[in-house]
């Protein structure tokens, strides 16, 4: 069963594609993506690195992302990225949300519009153009994953053509890369109030801080990989600072999350209980439906009110 509504997907690996840490406005452009996937709600998001990879990891570091190596990021293929990412996500969420890095400028309410269309894949269109982030349901994730025909990622999407939804949008963003340095700019500045967005940061306390976004992303990576060690490398987290946020949740929750496992025929490992799956479920469901609440309050009080764009 699904953790999430929707998670995301980052390809910023390619040595020729891409420039993940290219900055636009004050922030780069993988941080960009990143925010613009949180506002709507995105969890987890995984960032397929290779090119300037520590770099990436320690600009996002603070911000709950799963990172993934791209070994072969010399090879400009993107999909490579693409079937990494969708394999670690296939059975985490419902859909997957997939932006590659040099695509960053696509505005939030263009990702909540595309978010709301019911289908396996949903795309957004600018004058009758496709572009990017791409929505792609579940259950059509397995069908991507065997693909072995031209084309990549289009050329797997083109087979499917019959169930693709394209919703137009009045986003010139979701057309503009990298290499578009001044209509990137242009485009910015046109736009930069749109990116103002409530920063809703749920989380729980008792005498100190318990549980946050990175404690909820810990919890979800010790479910999927049976490892507190290869769970906190895979989001830059120290293995004490890791053992720290488990233990301290579970001595104030008063049961355990993590079943800790020494030896045996499987070796050492930790895994999920299924109090801590329990207790990760209900926390994402409880953040989906707060911060639905406040995006619709702050559309329908702040927006209206103060002058800010819609």
């Amino acid at each position: 069963m699904p953790i999430s509504k929707t998670s995301g997907l980052v390809a910023a690996a390619s040595q020729k594609a891409t420039c993940p840490t290219l900055k636009l406005g004050s922030i780069s452009v993988v941080q960009r993506i990143v925010l613009t996937f949180q506002q709507a709600g995105v969890f987890p998001i995984v960032v397929v690195t290779g090119v300037q990879a520590d770099e990436v990891k320690y600009s996002l570091a603070g911000r709950g992302v799963v990172f993934l190596y791209n070994e072969e990021y010399e090879d400009p293929e993107l999909f490579d990225s693409v079937r990494m990412g969708l394999d670690f996500l296939k059975n985490i969420s419902e859909r997957v949300v997939f932006a590659p890095v040099n695509v960053p400028l696509f505005a939030p309410e263009t990702l909540r519009a595309l978010l709301e269309v019911q289908g396996d894949i949903v795309t957004p269109c600018y004058c009758g153009k496709g572009g990017h982030p791409i929505v792609l349901a579940n259950r059509i994730i397995p069908d991507i994953l065997s693909y072995r025909g031209n084309g990549g990622l289009r050329g797997a999407l083109s087979e499917k053509e019959n169930i693709r939804r394209r919703v137009e949008v009045p986003d010139e963003g979701i057309l503009l890369n990298v290499h578009q340095t001044d209509a990137l700019k242009q485009h910015l500045k046109e736009n930069k109030d749109k990116f103002i967005h409530p920063n809703m940061r749920l989380g729980l306390e008792g005498e100190e801080e318990l549980m946050n976004a990175r404690a909820k992303l810990l919890l979800l990576l010790v479910g999927e990989t049976h490892s507190v060690r290869t769970a906190s490398d895979m989001m830059a987290m120290s293995v004490s600072n890791a053992w720290n946020t488990l233990n301290k949740l579970e001595d104030a929750l008063g049961y355990a999350l993590i079943a800790r496992r020494k030896g045996g025929r499987m070796g050492s490992g930790s895994d999920l209980t299924p109090e801590g799956l329990r207790f990760l479920k209900a926390f994402q469901q409880y953040e989906e439906e707060v911060q639905d609440f406040s995006g619709r309050l702050f559309n329908s009080i702040l927006r209206e009110n103060s002058g800010l764009k819609p």
